[in-house]
């Protein structure tokens, strides 16, 4: 079992290493990093973090070492991300160290961060997952459907009880 924190704003610089994990759920590596983080698609799920609105988990190993993050931020219906469903509704982003994959990591973030959310009052969340990430089958499985769907991609949502 991992151990968990909150996320803070001191954890900005993982938080972005694991933004660029989640977007090469492949490994294929389609862009580098500078370029990703660049790209104001992608950097509006860190720029300022963290602000009043966002909120995180990390997932620890057994020497404290950040080994996976969930985050949520708050976007607004002028910069929406991928995963917008209304204004309010939190987008999550999830990203796990590949050595850690497949290990109930990405699970046990995922649910805790849910609970944070609706801590905070939230009523749902949203994401947005490619359709051929294996990702996609945890999400489900917590509840989460598909709202919407793109070309290669579904924006999901789910309830929060």
């Amino acid at each position: 079992m991992v151990a968990l924190r909150r996320a803070v704003a001191a954890d900005a610089s993982f938080l972005a290493d694991m933004l660029v994990v989640a977007a090469d759920w492949s490994g294929d590596h389609r862009r580098p990093k500078v370029q990703l983080l660049a790209d104001r698609q992608v950097n509006r799920y860190l720029k300022g973090w963290k602000r009043a609105a966002d909120d995180g988990v990390l997932a620890l190993d057994d020497n404290g070492a950040p080994i996976g993050a969930c985050w949520y931020r708050v976007l607004g219906k002028t910069e929406p991300g991928y995963g917008f469903v209304a204004p309010g509704v939190p987008e999550l982003t999830l990203g796990v160290r590949p050595l850690w994959r497949a290990q109930g990591v990405g699970r046990t973030l995922l649910r805790a961060l849910c609970d944070v959310a609706k801590e905070r009052g939230h009523q749902r969340i949203s994401l947005s997952v490619e359709r051929a990430n294996f990702a996609q089958r945890l999400y489900i499985s917590e509840g989460f459907t598909t709202l919407s769907s793109g070309r290669d991609s579904d924006t999901m949502v789910k309830t929060l009880r």
